[in-house]
């Protein structure tokens, strides 16, 4: 059945996609230019639709992610040419950091996705950022915001299996009750928090 509902979603798509096609070639309407997008999303929703169905199924949003986010480009990109295309690059690093949060939300233990999340969604900052600010201030803005991932970091509790072994003499029902986490994500935090800082001043100098 799982695989019947993807199947059908694909169809749809591929109907959807010929249609638009050929509504371009009888010159009814300009539409070439959508079915990228059109494929694109409906891969998208293929691998959203797998990552529902199923806890196993957490590495789907991945490349889920990336393939609305390069819809969403191009999309942008068509139909609001000009100015709009400058950030348009900046919704695929949006749709990437969100499908490696969701891997995240999904299950604790791929932590480690929190940092392409974080990285992601950083860029995702950048692109956005004005035209006219370049140099150190994107610097800036870069940094602080890898400090600001490795600082979230630090405060996802660690899994049972990386936790350090207990002392002497602790019964083992602490490690159950202290929610501990991880603590050095706060030393890559506190090394791009100074770096950022640095750049920020710079740029307020200058």
């Amino acid at each position: 059945m799982k695989s019947a509902k993807t199947s059908i979603i694909a169809g749809i798509a591929l109907i959807a996609a010929g249609f638009l096609l050929l509504l371009d070639l009888l010159g009814i309407l300009d539409s070439a230019a959508l079915v990228w997008p059109l494929i694109f999303a409906a891969a998208g929703t293929v691998f959203v639709a797998l990552f529902f169905r199923s806890r196993d199924n957490w590495w789907a949003a991945i490349p889920g992610s990336v393939f609305l986010g390069l819809a969403a480009v191009i999309l942008v990109t068509q139909l609001w040419p000009g100015p709009a295309a400058y950030w348009a690059g900046a919704f695929l690093f949006l749709f990437m950091g969100a499908g490696f949060g969701a891997v995240v939300v999904r299950e604790r233990s791929n932590w480690w996705a929190l940092i392409p999340c974080g990285v992601m969604l950083t860029l995702a900052l950048v692109v956005a950022l004005p035209p006219d600010w370049e140099g150190m201030p994107i610097a800036a803005v870069f940094f602080l915001g890898l400090a600001a991932t490795f600082a979230a970091l630090s405060l996802i509790p660690v899994p049972p299996e990386n936790r350090p072994a207990l002392p002497a003499g602790v019964p083992a029902q602490a490690r159950a009750a202290e929610p501990a986490r991880m603590k050095w994500p706060l030393i890559p935090a506190a090394v791009l928090a100074g770096m950022g800082l640095i750049f920020a001043l710079q740029a307020s100098l200058l």
